[in-house]
């Protein structure tokens, strides 16, 4: 996710000579030099000494060792960038210098390819200048939303999860269309481009979702019998609950994590 970041990044217009990525391994380092043209280096704290922004894309287990590391070399201006799941602004706040600027974020995987969706929760300390930078730094991952950190789980659990989601009823499409004798070539590429022109269909005509499916369902037609399957063996609640445990799971890991 932190590559993403950087790619979008980079896409938005950031020159590469700003950046410096920080690896575990100088063979990584070279591979995002290479592929980036951005500086690379094993030194945490060397990184962030003159720093506007810095990303903290490591895994949630690794967040705390990271922060003080770098929390000394931090300049007073800085603004951390959180886009670890489950950890808290407070958390942050335990680790970091007293008034430091913090922003939690979380994206998604679509922002690999610029069309993800990120959550941005901006720290007691930070100002509109901070969150401005912030979003402007995400703008070529996708689309930004500020939300207030009780909504994260919520979040997360919609749009962080979604996309697996996505990924699961294209997986069934796929494999129907194989069992009604369609190659498993041609499914996948018939069920890939259902899902994204429905998508596209309902970002760029902006109706309700029960609208466009109700044009698609005629009356005692093939899609409204689909439907009424679906519907009797409880897809849609079975999608409720579904989020529901993905909500509670991130409190959950929030709560032993932080």
């Amino acid at each position: 996710m932190a590559e993403a970041v950087l790619a979008g990044a980079l896409s938005s217009g950031l020159d590469p000579a700003d950046v410096v990525a920080t690896v575990r391994r100088e063979d990584r380092g070279a591979e995002l030099a290479e592929t980036y043209g951005v500086a690379t280096t094993t030194d945490n704290a060397a990184a962030v000494s003159d720093a506007r922004l810095v990303v903290v894309g490591v895994k949630p287990k690794d967040v705390a060792a990271v922060l003080d590391e770098i929390g000394p070399a931090l300049p007073a201006d800085a603004v951390v960038v959180s886009v670890a799941v489950g950890l808290p602004l407070s958390f942050y706040a335990r680790h970091l210098p007293a008034d430091q600027h913090v922003v939690r974020t979380m994206p998604n995987t679509p922002a690999q390819v610029g069309a993800g969706v990120t959550a941005v929760v901006p720290g007691p300390t930070t100002d509109e200048d901070d969150v401005a930078l912030v979003e402007a730094l995400l703008a070529g991952t996708g689309e930004t939303l500020r939300i207030t950190e009780k909504e994260i789980d919520a979040f997360g659990a919609l749009a962080g999860s979604g996309p697996a989601y996505v990924f699961y009823v294209v997986d069934a499409m796929a494999e129907a269309g194989v069992l009604m004798g369609l190659t498993r070539a041609v499914a996948r590429r018939l069920a890939v481009q259902t899902v994204l022109g429905a998508g596209t269909l309902l970002a760029r005509t902006g109706e309700h979702p029960v609208v466009l499916r109700e044009k698609v369902s005629s009356p005692g037609g093939t899609t409204i019998q689909a439907l009424r399957r679906l519907d009797d063996a409880g897809v849609r609640a079975s999608f409720v609950a579904a989020m529901e445990a993905a909500r509670d799971r991130s409190a959950e890991l929030g709560r032993e994590l932080g």
